[in-house]
């Protein structure tokens, strides 16, 4: 009786079960500057790469000018 009286004071709560942890899972640094520097070998990565050393290389964008 006393869970039922739970119920009908507090209501009914379907909140979801946690998500099972994947320790496998390893968030680095490295694997965005690999994709950063085009060295995971996909023609984007290398694309972008390629635009910014040549945005990095613009006279206006060097310190010396």
């Amino acid at each position: 009786m006393d869970d039922i009286e739970k119920i009908l004071e507090h209501g009914i709560s379907f909140s979801s079960s946690p998500a099972p942890k994947d320790e496998k899972k390893v968030k680095t640094k490295a694997k965005k500057k690999a994709y950063i520097t085009g060295l995971h070998f996909s023609d984007s990565a290398k694309m972008k790469a390629d635009i910014r050393k040549r945005r990095a290389n613009r006279r206006s964008q060097r310190k010396d000018k």
